[in-house]
């Protein structure tokens, strides 16, 4: 963790405002697709709040991908969606095989985000080796889905940065291969060590955010609250991610424009709703609102 990286930009409205992103025009198509894959028969909530938030952040066509065993529910749950059942292990995790499954929905996306919810580590990183040397589009990892990068951070350079990666303080530590102490004495530090590595933008989530370039800019996001602790939250965040991915933003903007909106939208909450006690769920639901608080 390099000592003489630059300062961190503190991101505000006004950076966003001067960094505007992608305003498409005409039909869902114009918007993009995102498909997001992840899922378990015990963990499907998380997938299903990563696909509407990317739905609220303005991506234009929503499918997704999760076991077959559960896939009926995904449907009836995200009527907006195509809902594709992939083959699952006997625990209930989706499959290596999926892979071969879920190649085509994959290469056409115009973003794909992989990772909310997802169970067992080696069937994961098995499912990601076959299916990541195949992908061109941009592309965001989330919780296990950074399995990939866990073990080797080269899996991703053949997508010369146009991936997202958003780890919690403990999904990274887990990737660094540090101790949790390492992170919190330099999250910025931490951030921009795995972007390094694995050439790709880091948004790294906690009470601050930080998003690394393999570039070296940073950035600091201090939106959002206590309230922001709770289940599915991060799930929220990759979707937001990946639904700014697929309506054209770079990832650096995806990640920096996610880390605020998120923040934005729990503070909203924190005002209607009490600083804490509100739902994952409902952050989707003010993502629009934190938007048009930016661009009116």
């Amino acid at each position: 963790m390099s000592p003489s990286r630059p300062d961190p930009t503190l991101v505000t409205p006004e950076v966003l405002r001067n960094w505007p992103l992608p305003e498409p025009t005409g039909g869902k198509n114009a918007r993009g697709s995102i498909l997001v894959i992840g899922g378990s028969t015990e963990t499907l909530g998380a997938v299903l709040l990563a696909a509407e938030a990317a739905m609220r952040a303005g991506a234009g066509k929503l499918q997704v991908a999760t076991v077959a065993s559960l896939a009926p529910f995904a449907a009836a749950a995200l009527p907006e969606a195509l809902v594709r059942g992939l083959p699952e292990t006997d625990g209930g995790a989706i499959s290596a095989g999926a892979a071969d499954v879920i190649r085509d929905l994959a290469e056409s996306a115009d973003a794909v985000l992989i990772g909310p919810g997802m169970a067992d580590k080696e069937e994961t990183q098995a499912f990601e080796q076959r299916l990541l040397p195949h992908l061109a589009a941009p592309l965001a990892l989330d919780a296990l889905g950074l399995a990939c990068v866990t073990a080797d951070p080269a899996c991703l350079h053949h997508l010369t940065g146009r991936v997202v990666l958003t780890p919690n303080p403990t999904e990274i530590a887990y990737a660094l291969h540090e101790d949790d102490g390492v992170i919190e004495d330099d999250p910025a530090g931490a951030a921009a060590d795995l972007a390094g590595r694995a050439k790709a933008v880091v948004g790294l989530g906690g009470a601050t955010s930080w998003i690394a370039t393999p570039d070296e800019r940073i950035w600091q996001d201090e939106s959002g609250n206590a309230g922001l602790g709770v289940s599915g939250s991060g799930d929220v965040r990759a979707g937001i991610t990946g639904g700014l991915l697929a309506r054209g933003a770079d990832p650096a903007q995806a990640a920096v424009w996610a880390a605020y909106l998120h923040g934005r939208a729990g503070e909203r909450l924190a005002s209607s709703v009490g600083r804490l006690g509100f739902l994952a769920r409902e952050l989707p639901g003010e993502i629009p609102g934190a938007l048009a608080e930016v661009v009116p």
